[in-house]
């Protein structure tokens, strides 16, 4: 964990989603980006991310074959999968989310 003054406030996370990422399943998420656009993507859950802007779920987005952080406030829907996620490891450089801005880095062991 690292933080850098005090975190926001923590929204309610779905239990779908708190569940998938303790039993490292796959999630299927409809995701709505900040120009409007939704799209639907698996992805392979990492831990959380709390920033000066609101909290976001680190996770590696099949579709663009990386590390991407997802507002938690931009998640429409969450389905987990029955697939286990494969261990990956993540940096903190790897956080899209400026040093400046970043409050909490939570990851997944």
């Amino acid at each position: 964990m690292h933080l850098l003054g005090a975190p926001p406030q923590v929204p309610p996370v779905p239990a779908v989603l708190t569940d998938a990422i303790s039993a490292r399943r796959v999630l299927r998420l409809r995701y709505t980006d900040r120009a409007g656009t939704a799209t639907t993507r698996d992805v392979e859950p990492l831990g959380f991310v709390g920033s000066s802007t609101g909290w976001y779920l680190l996770a590696w987005c099949r579709l663009r074959d990386g590390i991407r952080a997802f507002r938690l406030d931009r998640v429409d829907r969450v389905t987990a999968t029955s697939e286990r996620a494969p261990h990956r490891t993540v940096r903190p450089e790897d956080v899209q989310v400026p040093d400046s801005d970043l409050r909490t880095l939570t990851l997944l062991g």
